[in-house]
């Protein structure tokens, strides 16, 4: 969320937008405008100090018609119910144009877990599976980590349920870690997707990978990867990645001009992804200003660190060399952005589409615990790369077809999957 960015109202703005395309039934439309069920509750933790503190949490249930919700739980200080409702909505929307069956759900606490120790971390975690787990489920609603959370917190989250429900019951819960449920290749999943998605669209735009260039706005899980995705799957370079400094209260953007080491950059990165400068600038790369990566001379963009990034007063600062933008984060660009990327010719992926990796590991991951049999990594990064390309082309081939933005097409696959499963079951 930024500033007047209200993410809700910016999901039914696109929604809205497409079910005018579609003529979407007005009752239908009012079905899928807002979230079917959301629970607000307050988790009471007992602090190291011995003290209570009561911490506010939500989780918003979408829509199940085509399988259990799926979505996040963020820890994140600026939290609000409607950032989780429009998370949710987009998860209803990026699980069904990747084909999976599988809703929309998001969860979210507002609080900053840097200011946690561990055993405090741990105790907010059980707390908000104390509160909610009689509405999760592997049959209703699967939470798994986002901004804040982890694979450790997953871990508790599901010893939590497993004890409240009186049996293991590992697939309540994804992005757990290895070994203790999770699946291979789910820490690399949402990064490798968006540069799956990104070399059919170069295929698509016949740039060849190797001669292109990129910058990365964040540097956390998704945009590590991408950068790893980037430089070792494409064979292409990375001019810069930008992060979130925790001790300055500021974002920077580390730049190289003949390309950054993306592996060498997550050795000096904390786990809340802020990237220590000295061993920056020791190495040879600029610190710059942390807009600095939007105005770069690069054939592709990838917004991967928050909503409304590219919005009305940045679009301009896009360098006229960029070809595509790649969404990697949720909600990076607003509608206002999108107008100006239309009338260049930016050929767009759009975030709900771009960043289905993640949710696509997390559902292999509920799969394999159905299962109790594991896949490899190599099985597991196969699959997806064949689920991204092909939810890619079938968004393409709508989008060339009715002549409509890739956003709008992204929206109309994923509208029509779920309005379809509406159907099947009776509800309309």
């Amino acid at each position: 969320m930024t500033g007047t960015t209200n993410a809700f109202e910016m999901a039914q703005r696109q929604f809205d937008h497409v079910a005018d395309l579609l003529q979407l039934d007005p009752q239908v439309r009012e079905i899928l405008r807002w979230p079917m069920r959301e629970y607000h509750f307050r988790i009471p933790v007992r602090m190291d100090d011995g003290t209570i503190r009561v911490f506010q949490g939500f989780r918003v249930q979408h829509n199940d018609a085509r399988g259990p919700c799926k979505g996040g739980i963020r820890f994140h200080p600026a939290e609000t119910i409607d950032t989780v409702r429009a998370l949710a909505t987009w998860m209803t929307w990026k699980c069904a144009v990747v084909d999976l069956p599988l809703g929309g759900g998001k969860g979210g606490v507002i609080v900053d877990p840097a200011t946690l120790s561990e055993g405090e971390k741990e105790r907010l975690a059980r707390g908000y599976i104390q509160q909610i787990w009689r509405n999760i489920g592997p049959r209703q609603d699967v939470p798994a980590p986002d901004v804040g959370t982890n694979p450790q917190m997953m871990g508790w989250m599901m010893d939590e349920y497993s004890k409240l429900v009186g049996q293991y019951t590992p697939g309540v819960i994804t992005g757990k870690p290895v070994g203790g449920g999770g699946s291979l290749g789910r820490t690399e999943a949402t990064g490798f997707g968006v540069i799956y998605a990104v070399r059919e669209a170069l295929k698509h735009l016949n740039l060849e990978p190797s001669r292109c260039v990129a910058a990365i706005q964040g540097f956390g899980n998704v945009a590590q990867y991408a950068a790893v995705g980037f430089t070792e799957i494409l064979g292409g370079k990375v001019v810069c990645v930008s992060y979130w400094d925790r001790e300055d209260r500021t974002a920077y953007t580390v730049s190289k001009a003949d390309g950054i080491d993306p592996r060498f950059l997550m050795s000096i990165t904390d786990q809340y992804g802020t990237i220590d400068k000295t061993k920056a600038r020791a190495a040879g790369y600029t610190i710059e200003d942390g807009n600095a990566w939007l105005s770069k001379e690069a054939d592709v963009l990838i917004p991967a660190a928050l909503e409304g990034q590219i919005n009305a007063d940045t679009a301009h600062l896009i360098h006229e060399r960029v070809k595509l933008i790649a969404e990697g984060a949720n909600g990076p660009t607003t509608p206002e952005a999108d107008d100006v990327i239309r009338q260049r010719g930016i050929f767009m992926i759009p975030d709900f589409l771009c960043n289905a990796g993640g949710v696509t590991v997390s559902y292999f991951e509920s799969v394999q615990n159905d299962m109790n049999f594991y896949w490899t990594k190599e099985e597991v990064l196969q699959r997806l790369d064949t689920k991204m390309t092909q939810a890619f082309h079938a968004v393409l081939d709508l989008s060339l077809k009715e002549g409509v933005f890739m956003r709008d097409a992204a929206y109309m696959v994923a509208i029509n999957r779920v309005v379809k499963a509406m159907e099947l079951r009776g509800w309309i």
